[in-house]
């Protein structure tokens, strides 16, 4: 069946990606890409069909609304709703988290990554990808794994002991994290532009944690003690630099390694870890009441879901307006926080969340901009 192009058949995770460029005079074959025929150019004496989304093999005249135009997608918007569904999933599984009682943030994480793990196996032996990868590639799947499930048993830390906005705030500094360590170890450039939003992240991390030697020793609007904020702080911190180094080590490996792998490694890596923190700890139990239970199991689906609609975003949207998109995570955190945990948040929150949420839009506008002149130059 031939596809023309522009339409979904060719949607792709990233925004950088393109389609192979097909030799001069060969001959397609079935599942071949082409584009639909310019205009005013038909087949001399014979009439061309094609068999695209929007002729369902009409012949050419008809194939189209207008001659040589491109294929609308089905729904346009679609790919920001998945993202705008993915944050409030994400959002719900961390509001969950916040209301389950006597349960380590570590061994939710073990959960989490056991239901992972149970996804991704059907994707592994489908697609033959083995269980190790390539070995070239071994030591960057390891930290990938290893850097992932510390960022995510850090950030469900932070969320327990630290208002559900300040940490889901905090985690929006990723981008630009993700731009300094891309600069210092994949020598990427770093522009002024750059640093400014650096630096208003780190403001609207300031404005957050509220350091006393800075807002005095008298701390308002801060959710249980000081000293445990200012561990969820740090771990939220934490938590965002291994996120940001995982996204750089995914860049080092590129397409070499199937995505389903690095989930792969990123779960069993995580679920050793949090089994052998657990035993050190002695904090492995199962949570007391049927509730827990239930928003254990919650967690996971919803972790899982949300992750599955930011894939499928991703696939049919580019990824600077899902970046963007994906700042409602802020703001369904500070809904839910209001409406189930009855914390209104301080001025001084919103003014970290303002400065933060900027940083990352920016950061994420400046990255599209770019790749779109890239792809503009290449067509050229």
């Amino acid at each position: 069946m031939v596809l023309c192009q522009g339409g979904e058949g060719d949607a792709a995770p990233a925004a950088s990606r393109q389609e192979p460029e097909v030799p001069p005079g060969r001959e397609d074959g079935p599942g071949a890409v082409q584009p639909c025929p310019a205009p005013g150019v038909e087949a001399a004496g014979a009439e061309e069909r094609r068999a695209c989304g929007c002729c369902s093999g009409m012949s050419w005249p008809f194939c189209c609304e207008a001659p040589g135009a491109k294929k609308k997608a089905a729904c346009p918007g679609l790919g920001l709703f998945y993202t705008i569904l993915s944050a409030f999933l994400f959002s719900v599984a961390s509001l969950l988290l916040k209301k389950i009682e006597d349960v380590h943030s570590v061994e939710v994480s073990a959960f989490r990554c056991v239901f992972q793990m149970a996804f991704v196996l059907p994707g592994l032996i489908y697609y033959k990808t083995g269980f190790l990868g390539p070995k070239g590639k071994r030591i960057f799947l390891f930290f990938r794994g290893f850097l992932g499930s510390t960022a995510m048993v850090l950030l469900y830390y932070a969320y327990q002991v630290m208002p559900l906005a300040d940490a889901t705030v905090i985690t929006f500094t990723s981008p630009v994290f993700t731009s300094l360590l891309a600069w210092i170890f994949l020598k990427e450039k770093y522009s002024l532009w750059d640093v400014l939003f650096t630096l208003f992240a780190v403001t609207g991390v300031i404005l957050i944690a509220r350091p006393p030697f800075l807002f005095g020793s008298r701390v308002t609007g801060i959710e249980g003690s000081y000293s445990d904020h200012l561990k969820g702080t740090i771990a939220a911190i934490a938590s965002t630099l291994s996120a940001a180094s995982t996204i750089v080590i995914l860049r080092k490996v590129g397409k070499s390694v199937h995505y389903f792998l690095s989930i792969w490694y990123y779960a069993v890596i995580g679920l050793i870890g949090c089994v052998i923190a657990l035993f050190v700890l002695n904090e492995w139990r199962l949570p007391h009441c049927g509730r827990d239970r239930v928003f254990l199991i919650l967690i996971g689906l919803l972790g899982l879901g949300g992750q599955i609609f930011l894939t499928k975003a991703l696939q049919i949207e580019k990824a600077g307006p899902v970046s963007i998109m994906r700042t409602m995570d802020v703001v369904f955190a500070f809904i839910l926080q209001v409406l189930f945990l009855n914390h209104i948040p301080t001025w001084w929150t919103v003014g970290g969340a303002l400065c933060v949420v900027a940083s990352s839009s920016g950061t994420a506008i400046r990255k599209w901009r770019h790749s779109v002149k890239k792809a503009k130059q290449r067509e050229i």
